[in-house]
């Protein structure tokens, strides 16, 4: 922590050159940042009296990535709305029950086909169940995507997942580290979680001419504060009642898109939205070891294909479920492939109970795949539904049943 401002100008320095070489070469810049960050992070080799081991400050760097996570989900609920996500509660909770009942179930198969023991097997099923809230929101916002009619499931599927997560650490804890687990602690976490995301969500509403008298500041100054005073508040307060704090900043987001002030700090927090969000990605290269990957490569190989696999047909299904189209439907399973945040923390549960050292460079390997495929593939979703229509015939099964529907309707009702 000696030289802790040189250190973090260059970190920002490389993120910047990382940046500029990701645009020229018109690839998604996550990738580049996790990359650099792996090159010059405390794990990084050493070639000769060459040592690019120069960021020691990691502590501070993840503490600005974590920033940069409540920055990426506040503006995404920006750009969305309570309104519509009302709206879509339904549909919202049968996409996000089959996105997870297909994820979850063919990561127990993967992790008994692996031949893994029971706790280990649990470990594998959730890492490769949750996919990054992180990549997602930087993904939907550069491709501009916020608007697309299949946003708003992939946004429910993201908060569904946040659920999930509070059940299953609860579990995990329970047998992973005391070889037990309470079944009303469980259902309370459970509990906990859902409330708590219902009532920010009733209870903004509920506040909005509050909320619009409150944030009537002349000032920038003072209005980003009282921007960020109400961000890192309720993001923070949503981590002590183990809501994961970037769904806390996501509500937060979706509350005040409905505010008369929407647009004004959508526009004010932009920078800091790339700054922070960029500084998130590096800090998640510096925690990967390279030098520990190589034992699981097959296995890791083996979960990207499987994770492949079930997101497109979830996403397919979740879909199709919303009354959605096949492309529409194809993107969302393109679109939360990727892995990050979330299957670290559950990677680190299983090495804070002392399971089987291999979790740790599985679970780093894995994640760094898909956080170059994911970015990649909903880029590219276009060509990929293209490629999966041509094989399957997905428009024309969806034309035949839409014409099957309005046929049945005429004859209901012939008038």
């Amino acid at each position: 922590m000696e030289h802790v401002v040189l250190e973090l100008g260059l970190a920002v320095a490389l993120i910047a050159l990382a940046g500029l070489l990701s645009a020229k070469l018109r690839f998604s810049v996550i990738p580049f940042y996790i990359l650099v960050g792996m090159a010059v992070g405390p794990h990084a080799p050493k070639f000769g009296n060459f040592d690019f081991r120069f960021i020691h400050s990691a502590e501070l760097i993840e503490l600005l990535g974590r920033l940069g996570v409540l920055f990426l989900l506040f503006y995404l609920g920006l750009e969305f709305s309570v309104g519509r996500l009302i709206k879509a509660g339904k549909s919202i909770a049968i996409g996000g029950t089959i996105y997870i009942v297909i994820n979850f179930s063919l990561g127990l198969l993967f992790g008994f086909g692996a031949g893994l023991p029971f706790q280990e097997v649990l470990i594998i099923a959730g890492i490769t169940s949750i996919s990054s809230s992180a990549i997602v929101a930087k993904v939907l916002v550069d491709l501009k995507r916020t608007a697309n009619a299949e946003t708003e499931m992939i946004l429910g599927i993201i908060m569904f997942e946040d659920i999930f997560l509070a059940v299953y650490i609860s579990i995990l804890s329970g047998l992973v580290l005391s070889g037990a687990s309470s079944i009303g602690g469980v259902l309370l976490s459970a509990a906990i979680a859902l409330g708590y995301m219902l009532l920010v969500i009733v209870v903004g509403r509920k506040a909005l001419p509050l909320l619009n008298k409150m944030f009537n500041i002349r000032s920038n100054e003072l209005f980003l504060l009282a921007v960020f005073a109400t961000l890192f508040i309720v993001a923070g307060f949503s981590e002590t009642i183990h809501v994961a704090e970037a769904i806390g900043a996501l509500l937060v987001g979706l509350v005040l898109a409905e505010t008369e002030h929407m647009k004004r700090i959508e526009h004010l927090i932009l920078p800091f939205r790339d700054f922070f969000g960029a500084l998130f990605f590096f800090s998640f290269g510096l925690t990967i070891d390279p030098f520990t990957l190589g034992g699981a490569v097959w296995l890791s190989l083996g979960a990207v294909v499987i994770t492949l696999i079930g997101n497109y047909i979830a996403g397919m299904l979740a879909g199709r479920s919303a009354g959605l189209s096949p492309k529409a439907s194809s993107n969302i399973g393109l679109t939360i492939v990727s892995r990050g945040e979330f299957s670290i923390i559950i990677a680190n549960l299983g090495k804070a109970g002392g399971l089987l050292a291999i979790l740790q460079p599985f679970s780093a390997l894995y994640v760094l795949i898909l956080a170059i495929l994911g970015p990649l593939l909903t880029k590219e979703s276009k060509h990929v539904y293209n490629f999966m229509n041509r094989i399957f015939k997905l428009d024309r099964n969806y034309k035949k049943k839409n014409a099957a529907k309005t046929e049945m309707k005429k004859v209901e009702d012939p008038s």
